[in-house]
This record gives structure tokens, C-alpha cells and sequence, in this order.
């Protein structure tokens, strides 16, 4: 079994020296909004993989183009040090595959934003690399990572919050065994997770500890 820190979107107090050490996790999984200070923080404390997907409030990760003016590489933009951005990827970690589509829904002109469609492209690019990797090697991969939610499962009524529905058939060909989410806040409520086939969707808003078995074949 491989032990997941998942986190999202608030920076947690009480994730202290002591009691990530406590955690113990072979691999942190970051669905979004949150600082870099706080993904580097978590990274160098526990040395473990740290993946993670960029959420609406995040900066734009496309590194920008040296101009005549800077000569160099616009470093701010690439991401937190030591940590793997799995946002359209598919990278293995801590045992496990997962596969990562950051951003919300689009509701403004801000970064890390995507309507229905360009989702729906998206998740279709993810998933035939999901497939490539898998006929190479003949592994399934595990878990989805997303910083929203499928739309209907755990999303929200308002336009700022609202799932994406390319979701849907994404887990239901692919069937990870997990989709961690984040960007929906439940505000001192009860978190409860729910299912979307035989995938369970979790979300990850300050943190969960998660546990599941490696990646299979076949």
C-alpha cells in the first residue's frame, strides 16, 4: 500500500514538522491554490515525490520566451522547486500512476482556466498518453489529479465552481482508482467523498490521508 498526503487550496497549521513526520506519506499529491513556499516546505520536510496541478488561482506555469530585454528564462513561472507538475502528464511516483489536469472552469479573464470544450480536449490529450504508457509497459494507472471536481460530483451551484463534465468519460474508459480534487471549499463541514463508477472522488481542501495499492497490469 502506498500512503498519499493529498493537499489543496489552504495552507494547513497543524501539517507541522512533527506531524508530517508522523503522516508519514511515500508520495504528496497537491490539487491546487497553494503557495510554493508551502509545497517546498512539505517537500524538503518529508523528501518524498511531491506532484501537483496548478488551480485557478495559481500563475500561469508556460514558461515565458526570453526577450531582447530579460535575455533569460522567466524562472518564476516554472513552478515550485522539487516538485513534478502533472498537469497533462502521466508520471509515476511513490508506486503509483497518476495523471493530472489542473485549472477550473472559466469565469474570467485570470490563468489555469478552461471551458467545457477546451476540457474536453484536454482530458482527450491526457488520456491517449495514459494509453501509450499503458501499452508500453501494461500498467493501469491509479489516480486522476485535478484541482476541480467531475461536473455533478462534489462541484458547486455557482459559475466559478462548477465541475468539468469531460471528467465523466475520462474515468469511465480509464477507471482510476481515485480522482483528487480540490478548489471546493467545505467550510468546517464534514467532507464526504463520492463515487463516480467504481472511481472515488476525494476532496483533498487542506489535507487527507489516503492509502491504495500500486499501480496493476492488465
Amino acid at each position: 500500500m502506498t500512503r498519499i498526503l493529498a493537499v489543496a487550496d489552504q495552507v494547513e497549521e497543524g501539517l507541522d514538522r512533527r506531524r508530517l513526520l508522523e503522516i508519514a506519506p511515500d508520495l504528496v499529491l497537491s490539487a491546487g491554490d497553494l503557495p510554493y513556499g508551502y509545497l517546498d516546505y512539505l517537500v524538503s520536510t518529508l523528501n518524498v515525490p511531491l506532484l501537483y496541478v496548478p488551480g485557478n488561482h495559481d500563475p500561469d506555469l508556460q514558461p515565458g520566451l526570453p526577450t531582447l530585454d530579460t535575455q533569460a528564462w522567466d524562472l518564476s513561472t516554472l513552478g515550485p522547486a522539487g516538485c513534478d507538475n502533472a498537469d497533462g502528464r502521466v508520471l509515476d511516483a511513490g508506486g503509483l500512476r497518476v495523471a493530472g489536469l489542473g485549472g477550473s472552469i472559466r469565469y474570467n479573464r485570470g490563468p489555469n482556466q478552461y471551458t467545457q470544450r477546451e476540457m474536453w480536449w484536454r482530458a482527450l490529450r491526457l488520456e491517449l498518453r495514459v494509453r501509450l504508457r499503458a501499452l508500453r509497459d501494461g500498467r493501469r494507472f491509479d489516480i486522476l489529479l485535478a484541482h476541480s471536481p467531475p461536473l455533478g460530483v462534489g462541484d458547486g451551484p455557482d459559475p466559478a465552481h462548477q465541475g468539468f463534465a469531460a471528467f465523466h468519460g475520462l474515468v469511465g474508459r480509464l477507471r482510476p482508482r481515485l480522482l483528487v480534487h480540490g478548489h471546493l471549499h467545505p467550510y468546517q463541514r464534514p467532507v464526504t467523498d463520492r463515487e463516480l463508477g467504481s472511481t472515488k472522488v476525494i476532496n483533498a481542501v487542506g489535507y487527507r490521508i489516503l492509502e491504495t495499492a500500486g499501480a496493476g497490469f492488465g
